[in-house]
């Protein structure tokens, strides 16, 4: 890996960290300044004035909000100078790097802070339901990228013509479907009405449990949500394959070589498909992204236990750290999948540099 890619990187990781700040500030303002003690949701009617006041102490909760957010980061920061007294150590996985007489410098994994709701560590609740939505993501974009590019190679194969307008007056329709629409059709039709022919359930996440108790990967409930939320980037993903391969077909070697008589099949996947490859991949990367995102609605209308219900639960309980460790774990997936993505454009097309 060379030096310029390498900085390239190194930027990324300061876009990252400087973007899981200003998330987390926002929302800690929106949330924290919202009328609701967190606290007193926690114990609801069996509230005792001594475990409220010990849980606002344990989660700053008494302290101004640049209090609060300071010492969030601080729980998220892999190098912390703490207190060799503070309580917090007691939940960190750390090594101390330096020990002095009442300071420690330790390097540790980040901490999410447990759930108000039921206090379990936020990082195992955000680890148990991430693969879900991983493979939720995953499914629907495998989806959208057979589907669309097949199509917006037919499309551009057959311009003008009927085909074309088929294709871009279907996709027309599916991208102006809001995916939490698109999943209560889906659900309804196919999970509902005609379940008994396509043995499609209606809700349910993909890890369940057999008959015995043992952990199952049910690829059925996989299906209608992979759908609902995968319409959306098969449309524009016809869209942008469609006026790239158009536009490479327009070049000077693509027609040279329909003149010296080499097949149009040949020419569309040989010559025009490597040439139109960067704004495919642009286009992949950021529907990759949009989708843990799009989620969200998708999950909640399949009872799909993922990262995106998991949000929706602890909005709608004011779960605060659930909240915030589900946004910083997204921004992250997020940035990592752009950085990717650029790198990728470097493989796809050597011209390009970083």
């Amino acid at each position: 890996m060379d030096r310029k890619t390498l900085g390239f990187i190194a930027g990324k990781l300061v876009v990252l960290m400087t973007s899981v700040v200003a998330v987390i500030s926002v929302i800690s303002v929106i949330i924290y300044q919202a009328p609701v003690d967190p606290a007193s949701l926690q114990f609801g009617q069996r509230m005792d004035s001594q475990a409220l006041d010990a849980m606002r102490r344990e989660n700053f909760l008494d302290q101004p909000y640049s209090i609060q957010l300071a010492r969030y980061l601080e729980d998220l920061s892999p190098l912390q100078v703490l207190k060799s007294s503070d309580g917090r150590l007691a939940h960190y996985r750390y090594q101390t790097l330096w020990a002095g007489t009442d300071r420690l410098l330790i390097l540790k994994r980040p901490w999410l802070r447990r759930s108000y709701s039921n206090g379990e560590p936020v990082s195992a609740m955000i680890g148990e339901a991430l693969p879900a939505t991983l493979l939720l993501g995953a499914a629907a974009l495998l989806i959208a990228a057979i589907f669309g590019l097949a199509l917006g190679m037919v499309a551009a194969l057959f311009r003008d013509r009927w085909p074309d307008q088929l294709i871009l007056s279907a996709t027309t329709v599916l991208y102006s479907v809001p995916g939490y629409v698109a999943a209560i059709l889906l659900a309804l039709v196919f999970g509902y009405y005609l379940r008994g022919w396509t043995g499609l359930p209606l809700q349910g996440s993909v890890f369940g449990l057999d008959d015995f108790g043992n952990d199952d990967l049910q690829w059925n409930k996989l299906v209608l949500p992979s759908l609902a939320l995968g319409l959306r980037p098969v449309a524009m993903i016809v869209q942008m394959t469609r006026s790239a391969m158009l536009e490479a077909l327009s070049e000077p070697y693509a027609r040279t070589a329909s003149a010296l008589g080499i097949v149009r099949m040949r020419i569309l996947f040989v010559h025009a498909f490597p040439n139109a490859l960067n704004p495919i991949l642009t286009t992949f990367s950021g529907w990759m992204a949009s989708l843990l995102t799009g989620a969200f609605f998708v999950e909640y209308v399949f009872n799909f236990r993922g990262l995106g219900d998991l949000t929706i639960q602890a909005l709608s309980q004011f779960d605060v750290p659930v909240v915030l460790g589900c946004c910083v774990v997204t921004v992250t997936i997020f940035i990592a999948i752009n950085t990717l993505a650029d790198l990728a454009y470097r493989w796809a097309d050597p011209r390009v540099r970083i």
